[in-house]
């Protein structure tokens, strides 16, 4: 049986976190979010973990000053992991 590795669970957890949040603004925005997200850098949301930055600038061309909202729901989301460096540093590009 394989087994995840630590980063690929904190991987899964904030994929997770950003389908839920996206979700419950309803399955158009999730839908839109990947869409955009595919074209702009022709990745999906688990590389959101690795590049940030990417997340930010989709939420950012979406709803504009709006998306500090929903950056804010998911830094809620993820706060008691914020202790564990990977989540922090994503917490920190997001914020920006």
């Amino acid at each position: 049986m394989l087994e995840a590795t630590d980063e690929q669970i904190k991987k899964a957890l904030v994929t997770i976190t950003i389908e839920k949040i996206l979700l419950e603004m309803g399955k158009p925005v999730l839908d839109t979010f990947t869409k955009k997200l595919y074209k702009n850098y022709s990745c999906f949301i688990p590389d959101c973990y690795d590049n940030p930055e990417y997340l930010s600038q989709v939420l950012t061309e979406m709803y504009g000053n709006s998306s500090k909202t929903i950056v804010s729901e998911i830094m809620t989301d993820l706060e008691e992991f914020s202790d564990q460096k990977p989540i922090a540093n994503f917490i920190k590009v997001i914020c920006k």
